[in-house]
């Protein structure tokens, strides 16, 4: 690899590359210092350190590096970290709440409408069920099952199909500076299932108020 040098005595020179490091931010290389001094003819000249200190040291260490001249800037990275932290989960949360009322509203849509889509396509045995002698719960239990193995069936699919549309989703806003990684934790999809499975109930319960008004004489004069 060919490397550039933009300040001093501007020169090019090829070196070899042992290694590749995944930075998530940033685009940085790193060399043996001995190396690069020779590298670029200079002598042991160090732009930047990084070092790890106790936190009781900290304050102490804060102003001794103020009172050194030669150093122009100090950052702590834990209290960078904690900014950005902030920062992101501020965003983050708001974000995060207005795609979960959405797909907490989709959600309801689309488990009601299958179980309404179910009970009329299935008024006419229901109906012949209750006159048959079958009871309220009974029907509903029989139209709560179908459902319920919906549910579970589509669940673990839902699930598979939101990891995957997080890896399309991150590989679209990567660019040579930024790269996030897709870390999806267990609690996320424990409140994907559960938002699904109230979606689920808040349908039976309106299904189930149908099913207790059902006209029977209306619906068995009307055959398939």
């Amino acid at each position: 690899m060919q490397v550039e040098v933009l300040e001093g005595k501007r020169i090019k020179k090829d070196v070899l590359v042992t290694g590749v490091v995944n930075d998530m931010f940033g685009l940085s290389v790193y060399m043996n210092l001995h190396t690069l001094n020779r590298l670029l003819g200079e002598g042991d000249n160090i732009a930047s350190v990084a070092v790890a200190l106790d936190r009781t040291r900290l304050q102490a260490f804060n102003a001794e590096t103020k009172a050194t001249p030669k150093i122009a800037t100090v950052i702590f990275k834990a209290s960078a970290l904690q900014s950005f932290e902030e920062t992101s989960a501020r965003t983050i949360l708001v974000f995060t709440s207005i795609v979960t009322a959405f797909a907490a509203a989709i959600a309801v849509g689309v488990v009601y409408n299958s179980a309404r889509i179910a009970l009329a396509e299935r008024a006419w045995e229901l109906a012949s069920l209750r006159v048959l002698g079958f009871t309220r719960r009974e029907v509903f239990a029989l139209l709560l099952g179908e459902l319920g193995v919906e549910l579970m069936l589509a669940i673990p699919f839902g699930l598979w199909l939101g990891y995957l549309l997080s890896l399309l989703l991150v590989s679209l806003i990567h660019t040579e500076t930024i790269a996030f990684p897709v870390i999806v934790a267990p609690r996320t999809y424990a409140y994907a299932a559960l938002i699904t499975l109230a979606a689920g109930i808040v349908s039976a319960l309106i299904v189930r108020h149908r099913i207790d008004h059902l006209d029977l004489v209306g619906v068995l004069k009307t055959r398939e």
